[in-house]
């Protein structure tokens, strides 16, 4: 069974940071790019960040560009997103998702496997 297991959310100022995790198991994503979607109320889920299988690329969102960093730890099967400069708007569900293939950015389309989610709430 596979899961994507998210954690690291949580409540913080704007200004502060906060490194969100997720943590996969059940099989190994080996030549699957992974990232990070997020939702806020009343609003569709949205690409914030993804990399590649060997983390050569990247992509990020522009609303989220030099503020959040993303990265994996492929011995640990492990997809962190660490998140400075937090702000206000970026308040919603931090999804983390796994594509069915190696390219950057993931879209919706592209999701095979999606985490339960994890809570960030930035206050002003």
């Amino acid at each position: 069974q596979v899961q994507l297991v998210e954690s690291g959310g949580g409540l913080v100022q704007a200004g502060g940071s906060l490194r969100l995790s997720c943590a996969a198991s059940g099989r190994t994503f080996r030549y699957c790019a992974m990232g990070w979607f997020r939702q806020a109320p009343g609003k569709e889920r949205e690409f914030v960040a993804g990399i590649s299988w060997s983390g050569g690329s990247t992509s990020d969102a522009d609303s989220v560009k030099g503020r959040f960093t993303i990265s994996r730890d492929n011995a640990k099967n492990v997809v962190y997103l660490q998140m400075n400069s937090l702000k206000a708007e970026d308040t919603a569900d931090y999804y983390c998702a796994a594509s069915g293939t190696d390219v950057v950015p993931i879209t919706l389309q592209r999701t095979d496997y999606w985490g339960q989610g994890t809570q960030v709430t930035v206050s002003a």
